[in-house]
């Protein structure tokens, strides 16, 4: 009799719940079955709970894609000259390095970026115009003696025909601060669009948006609503730890991007090996800069460089790259990582201090094969008798100061503060007497990529050469980089690029 009851009550539930309402409430059941309170490894404490004292452990989704930005997965490589050495410099000996996984600019920071930039300097730092003078790219570049190129002077940088063109006549030191104006502009988007602060343009020179400024409580800004304070029980500000905020935006490392033009990547048979089928000379396969696979594109250029002697584009009717000196940042095909023009068009800043020099193990240098790099001046913030950051300066940013050698000294990992010069062979090997015997010094920065006005030989990604980080040219440009937090391989990889299925561990790769 019990069971006929039961049997009746359930077909009356059947004939008033439709077959979707009953598998959404199926799912709500089973979610809120398996869904269990986090606590603490260590002390079995709750997390995100006021009554436990409201430690949080953050829902991290990830480090997103800032604009322009594509993921370079990092592995190891053969860094170093992939053709034959015919300057007879010998300043880029292969070595195997490996470098980390890190973010790149698609496309070279183009005219109308750095327009951008400038518009925001003179509207927002309207007590310092000099700051916006400062970082006015040199249009002057472009004149020469016996050649007539005055219309660009006045019209490559301004003009709109030119807006997606690469930005040139900016200095190392120019790039970087537009790096770090860019860092602040994405952050505070990025605020803005969480609807953590109101978009708000009124702030002008030490009131404007300032990220480490913000995150030690420096600048408050128009506040919509901020994010619930689980241990006092009020509200708060995003900080670091939220992972919210994105990392700083940066000139690459010479190591990182000679890796992202290589783009060996698309060498690599299926995501299972770990070889790369044939070495490359240049972001492509092949030995010449032409368009090898039989398809309708086949024999068409795919770098904007100087093939000969008087011979920037080839003939009329047939122009072979379509361009008599710079062409726009998306021009041609895009290498294995989607990255445009990592050969010629403008050959590129990076981060690091040039010395010839570097490739070489002086005194067997621990770790320098891992994210080498050569430019480190550490600095610090300046902070008052409580420990807290003293008050930022009149153009919103935190004060800092370099660390000096006597701070170094009892450090076990470090024993100097500016490391441009460590371990250069100066004294032992080399005199660096700029002026005298040289024209390198702590100021001579590495440029690469090759560019408009050069020969096929300064496209390949082991190429390099210097320039003072306060000089500028035609022919040299910049894209921005920025580290990548947490897994390698990409927001996918939860579990240190390997994954655990069905007691089987597989290798996934970013997508």
């Amino acid at each position: 009799m019990g069971a006929k009851i039961v049997k009746l009550e359930y077909q009356s539930m059947k004939n008033l719940i439709n077959p979707l309402s009953l598998l959404a409430v199926i799912a709500i059941l089973m979610t809120s079955c398996s869904r269990k309170e986090e606590v603490s490894s260590s002390t079995g404490w709750k997390y995100n709970d006021t009554e436990w004292g409201g430690f949080e452990k953050k829902d991290y989704e990830g480090q997103i894609n800032g604009p322009n930005l594509v993921l370079v997965e990092g592995g190891t490589f053969n860094m170093g000259t992939t053709l034959d050495d015919v300057t007879y410099e010998f300043n880029n000996v292969p070595r195997r390095v490996t470098v980390s996984s890190f973010y790149m600019d698609e496309t070279e920071v183009s005219n109308i970026n750095y327009r951008e930039y400038l518009h925001w300097l003179r509207n927002k730092y309207v007590s310092y115009p000099e700051v916006y003078r400062k970082a006015l790219p040199d249009t002057l570049v472009w004149r020469e003696e016996l050649a007539f190129n005055e219309p660009l002077v006045e019209t490559y940088f301004r003009h709109p025909s030119y807006d997606d063109y690469p930005v040139v006549g900016v200095t190392w030191l120019q790039a970087n601060d537009f790096c770090k104006w860019r860092s602040n502009r994405v952050n505070e988007m990025i605020l803005v669009e969480r609807g953590i602060l109101h978009l708000s343009n009124d702030g002008t020179d030490s009131n404007v948006f300032d990220s480490k400024a913000y995150l030690t409580g420096q600048y408050q800004g128009s506040v919509n609503k901020n994010l619930p304070d689980l241990a006092t029980g009020g509200e708060r500000q995003v900080m670091f730890d939220d992972g919210i905020l994105l990392p700083d935006y940066r000139l690459p490392t010479e190591a990182e991007w000679e890796y992202a033009a290589l783009a060996l990547q698309g060498n690599q048979p299926t995501s299972e090996d770990e070889v790369y089928l044939d070495r490359r000379f240049f972001p492509w396969n092949g030995n010449t800069a032409r368009y090898k696979k039989r398809t309708k594109n086949q024999g068409r250029i795919l770098a904007n460089f100087k093939r000969g002697r008087g011979d920037y584009m080839g003939l009329a009717g047939n122009l072979n790259d379509n361009a008599s000196f710079c062409a726009p940042v998306r021009a041609y095909f895009p290498n294995d990582f989607g990255l445009y023009n990592m050969a010629g068009n403008v050959n590129e800043w990076t981060e690091d201090t040039y010395r010839p020099m570097t490739s070489l193990t002086l005194n067997d240098v621990e770790n320098h094969d891992l994210n080498p790099f050569r430019g480190n001046q550490f600095q610090q913030l300046i902070l008052d008798e409580e420990g807290k950051p003293v008050e930022k300066d009149s153009l919103g940013s935190l004060k800092k100061r370099y660390v000096d050698d006597e701070e170094a000294r009892d450090r076990e990992n470090y024993k100097k503060g500016d490391l441009r010069d460590y371990d250069d062979g100066d004294a032992e090997y080399i005199n660096y007497l700029y002026g005298e015997t040289t024209l390198v010094s702590n100021k001579s920065k590495v440029y690469k990529g090759g560019s408009w006005a050069d020969r096929l030989f300064w496209l390949s990604p082991g190429a390099r050469r210097y320039k003072d980080e306060d000089k500028s040219d035609r022919t040299i440009g910049f894209r921005c980089a920025m580290i990548r937090v947490g897994g390698q391989a990409g927001n996918e990889d939860v579990g240190g690029n390997r994954f655990k299925e069905s007691g089987k561990t597989i290798k996934r790769r970013y997508k």
